[in-house]
């Protein structure tokens, strides 16, 4: 009876227990009504039009749809990001178990001898004795101003954080391929071009030696047009070259050896998917790098009525029991003992570090309020750069199209020309290498346009939604791996099946 008591007594302590956390709101942020850049050239379009999970589908590429799913089952940093976020995980229940009443058992059984010559042996004290002991232990902290709680609410908020982190990290993965990709596509369209401009050169140029063989041109004609068909050459080598570099960097992040990963060349038709950037308002709903960012400003005050908390008294409930003997007759009530009470304790004097502690607190809470303000703000500047480049690199795509008609037309022109011995072979070089340089812009800008796209399609969450974060009894749900958990089928055997076999930890034969 006393014991239910001296329970009961303490869980009505803990029903009135107050928090010391300041009541917390997310950080105001201006948000403006619509983006500036999107103007009337892009159509309005509803935002749940936004591309939602594999938005790398909306561009109809078929190696680009085989290439993003192996980031989850085999990029190594998304692996790193996933046991941060799993260690998190372990933080919030470690912290969550202070709420809860700690309980041990405990047992030791020993054989002893003693000195004949001790100091203080009494004259009736064994030689040789028995010290055997069976107990158990609980101790409860009741949590009258909200330290416990704050603390474990601090974990579950971090551990959020770090779910956002995850998702984060994915969809900076994802991106960084995708750009890889067209990239490479990009100088796939390059090499194209300058193939098909040295087999135009090496015509030109075995022109100017019939005709310099006839005494028709002087030998400078030969020279120039050896000169461009060289250049030319060279271009086509350094295009290699990057391509290469390229294809090495989306097998890293596919997790797969360079040196056997390739992509089949292959020169995309261009066409840009339409991507809506959707309400302003919705942005911060739809980063996750904003949703890190403001679960670390909601831990960061919690852990303020941590630090002032630890300012008042803490107090303790603590219960001992069990049977103790010097021989094997534990079982006797005879040989039981028990403790029962409360501990109480207050810091008096600490030297300023309990002031310390809340002046640090307090001043980490202001740091992720402006981190969580300029992440808010660069995520609305990367959305306004990308639809500025979208619009702008479509404006001058167009200029840049007519200068490629326009510098066709002038090499047309001057050829023919030539050919009829009224120009100078070095009019053909300045049409040829003009023509050239507008049809390499012109492939430039659509490949600049590809991975404007791309990036507003990561600078509006690329699908993802706040929604998506785990709620606060999942983080504290753990797991052997979240990776293998939430990876889809085909990642099964991904990342985390690899290890496991190489550290012999397999179970397949």
């Amino acid at each position: 009876m006393k014991l239910s008591r001296f329970l009961l007594s303490g869980v009505v302590l803990s029903l009135a227990a107050c928090n010391l956390a300041p009541d917390y709101h997310a950080p105001p942020v201006e948000v403006p009504t619509t983006y500036k850049e999107a103007g009337p050239w892009q159509k309005a379009q509803p935002s749940d039009a936004l591309p939602r999970g594999a938005w790398w589908a909306s561009y109809g590429d078929e190696t680009l749809s085989a290439l993003e799913p192996q980031i989850e089952a085999a990029n190594f940093d998304l692996a790193a990001a996933v046991a941060r976020y799993d260690q998190a995980r372990a933080f919030a229940v470690q912290a969550q178990s202070g709420e809860y009443p700690q309980v041990n058992l405990n047992a030791s059984f020993s054989a002893n001898k003693q000195s004949a010559t001790r100091p203080l042996r009494g004259a009736a004290s064994p030689t040789t004795y028995g010290a055997n002991q069976l107990g158990a232990s609980a101790s409860y902290e009741v949590d009258l101003w909200g330290k416990i709680r704050n603390a474990a609410a601090a974990g579950r908020a971090l551990a959020q954080a770090s779910a956002a982190d995850v998702a984060f990290a994915r969809l900076s993965l994802q991106t960084e391929l995708a750009t890889d990709y067209f990239s490479l596509r990009g100088l796939d369209a390059d090499a194209k071009l300058l193939n098909e401009t040295v087999v135009a050169y090496q015509k030109a140029y075995d022109l100017t030696r019939q005709l310099l063989s006839g005494k028709i041109v002087a030998d400078i004609d030969v020279s120039r047009a050896e000169t461009q068909l060289r250049m030319a050459r060279a271009q086509v080598s350094d295009v290699a070259a990057r391509r290469a570099l390229l294809e090495h960097a989306i097998a890293s992040l596919i997790g797969k050896p360079a040196s056997e990963f390739s992509i089949p060349v292959k020169v995309l038709a261009f066409k840009l998917p339409a991507e809506p950037a959707g309400v302003p308002s919705v942005l911060l709903q739809r980063r996750p790098d904003i949703a890190a960012a403001e679960r670390n400003v909601m831990a960061a005050n919690a852990e303020i009525g941590v630090a002032r908390a630890a300012f008042y008294p803490s107090i303790s409930l603590g219960l001992l029991g069990g049977t103790q003997s010097t021989g094997l007759g534990l079982l006797s009530a005879s040989n039981s003992f028990w403790s029962l009470g409360p501990s109480i304790s207050m810091p008096l004097f600490d030297g300023g570090n309990l002031e310390g502690q809340e002046s640090g607190a307090y001043a980490k809470f202001r740091e992720a309020g402006a981190t969580y303000r300029s992440t808010v703000l660069g995520a609305f500047q990367q959305v306004e750069d990308n639809l500025a480049l979208l619009h702008w690199l479509g404006q001058e795509a167009v200029d840049e199209d007519a200068a490629v008609k326009a510098a066709q037309h002038t090499l047309d022109q001057a050829f023919t020309l030539y050919r009829q011995g009224t120009t100078s072979y070095l009019e053909v070089v300045i049409a040829q290498t003009a023509l050239l340089q507008a049809q390499l812009t012109a492939l430039d800008l659509q490949t600049r346009r590809f991975s404007a796209n791309v990036a507003l399609v990561s600078a509006v969450g690329g699908g993802w939604d706040v929604a998506s974060l785990p709620t606060e009894d999942e983080v504290l749900q753990l797991a052997p791996n979240s990776l293998e958990t939430n990876a889809p089928a085909q990642a099964k055997s991904g990342i985390i099946g690899k290890v496991g076999h190489w550290l012999g930890l397999s179970s397949s034969k």
